[in-house]
């Protein structure tokens, strides 16, 4: 090969599509979680990828009564942490958006006022 040409496997560019680094941050929110709440739904997230910086907005539903801040601190780190990883890529913002909280009480209590 001649100098200053680059080897083949060296040239090129990797693209990850926004909806692969959305999978990868959601997967890690659960995994931050341990676990989805009796009759929740598991967390999904939304990315914005501009060169090699991502921003992810998490929105998940939590057990009542738990630690809100601490789990979505969890969360923050744990997406962040996962997509620099595996994505290869900086993230300079999760936001956490909890969108329901679900009671630990029984099932099938009467909710709501009784008269």
């Amino acid at each position: 090969m001649a100098a200053g040409q680059v080897e083949a496997a060296e040239r090129g560019a990797t693209r990850i599509a926004d909806r692969v680094v959305a999978k990868i941050a959601a997967q890690k929110a659960r995994e931050a979680l341990g676990k989805v709440p009796e009759g929740g739904k598991a967390p999904h997230a939304t990315v914005t990828v501009h060169h090699d910086r991502a921003r992810v907005r998490v929105v998940l539903e939590l057990g009542y009564p738990s630690d809100i801040g601490a789990q979505c601190g969890a969360v923050r780190r744990e997406v962040a942490r996962g997509v620099g990883s595996l994505a290869g890529m900086e993230v300079s913002e999760v936001a956490v958006h909890v969108e329901r909280l679900h009671s630990a009480q029984a099932p099938g209590a009467k909710r709501g006022r009784i008269r």
